[in-house]
């Protein structure tokens, strides 16, 4: 694996705030700072770093920025639009000691240059598109789902008269029924006020809900957009939401250099606990939750209904093995699987694009 110190003559370190952007300059042969600056997180700010980029690291140079995925997304864009490079620098560990944002840039820069593997900056476009679109609607089912838990601890709290008309019917029927409820002028003000906010909380799940009616229309419109959603939809268990978290944790082409790290990105890949003359493997905890779950989705699906999978769990049961051990080795499979799924239809996609 080739070193950037062995490609580049300067990195440029970079710790990105809300409104500022701390850049640091290295040399890769003397290892030394050269320069640093603080400028404006703006357009003109942004191109007056490309300025004293151009003098204070003339030459072959690599920017290795922290946060290319929000505060940094800006500049990142500026710079590939300018031919310029950019690799994206993991969260940068706490350190002992002084503290600031030059000292971070610098610390940017080092970390790049320490490592034999670098990440691309996160893509734009279509999959920032996506997960926008995809943590809206993550944002309104849980509103939702609040929603509705508050309208059924209201209704069995609410009075014996409105209480009979709602209990033991389904979500559906209970908002009907509430929205066409009455209030007569002589009822008691504890009646009112339970059909107010009764009416008042089923309006707000209405709301929600045909929020998410009009956002999985569109989720489902930009998976299929993506070079690797219909490959992804075909697959027996991924629906739109685990499909749009797939493609949101791999991001993009070499974000994640292979299958065995995407396993590990989403902690399906166990930690070996051995010792001694006993060889064990334990549960990883670790990783992206959000994408383990949406794993953990398929795999339960697919032992349901399967027929591949459910002969695999047979199989599995019989040697000994516990519903808990054979879903783990599911999940695991499904990321070697789904990952290569995901990697086929980019590199054909890039394929084709050059073509």
């Amino acid at each position: 694996m080739v070193m950037l110190a062995e490609q580049y003559d300067f990195v440029i370190g970079g710790d990105p705030d809300r409104d500022t952007v701390d850049l640091a300059v290295l040399d890769t042969g003397a290892g030394r700072v050269r320069a640093h600056l603080a400028d404006a997180a703006d357009g003109a700010g942004y191109r007056r770093m490309l300025a004293w980029a151009d003098e204070q690291a003339p030459g072959r140079r690599i920017w290795a920025l922290e946060g290319t995925g929000s505060f940094a997304a800006g500049l990142v864009v500026f710079l590939v639009d300018a031919g310029e490079t950019v690799v994206e620098v993991g969260a940068l560990k706490r350190a002992r000691g002084a503290k600031n944002d030059r000292i971070d840039a610098i610390r940017a820069a080092r970390q790049a240059l320490s490592r034999d593997e670098h990440s691309a900056p996160r893509a734009g476009g279509l999959r920032e598109a996506l997960r926008m679109v995809f943590a809206c609607r993550e944002g309104v089912l849980v509103s939702r789902t609040k929603a509705i838990n508050e309208l059924k601890s209201l209704i069995v709290v609410a009075p014996e008269q409105l209480r009979a008309q709602l209990r033991g019917h389904s979500l559906t029927i209970q908002l009907a029924r509430i929205e066409q409820l009455q209030t007569p002028a002589a009822a008691p003000i504890g009646h009112r006020l339970s059909v107010f906010s009764l009416q008042s909380i089923a309006a707000r799940v209405r709301f929600l809900s045909a929020q998410l009616a009009e956002l999985d229309p569109q989720l489902l419109d930009l998976i299929k957009q993506h070079p690797a959603g219909p490959a992804l939809l075909a697959e027996a268990g991924v629906g739109p939401v685990v499909a749009a978290q797939l493609l949101i944790s791999w991001s993009h082409h070499g974000r994640v250099r292979n299958e065995a790290a995407f396993a590990s990105l989403a902690g399906t890949a166990p930690l070996e606990t051995s010792s001694g003359q006993h060889c064990r493997h334990r549960l990883n905890r670790g990783g992206d939750r959000a994408l383990n779950r949406a794993l953990h989705t398929v795999a339960i699906t697919r032992m349901r209904c399967h027929p591949e999978t459910r002969a695999y769990k047979t199989r599995r049961t019989a040697e000994g093995k516990t519903h808990r051990d054979i879903r783990r080795s599911i999940k695991r499979a499904l990321a070697r699987r789904l990952y290569r799924k995901i990697e086929a239809a980019a590199r054909l996609h890039d394929t084709s694009v050059v073509a």
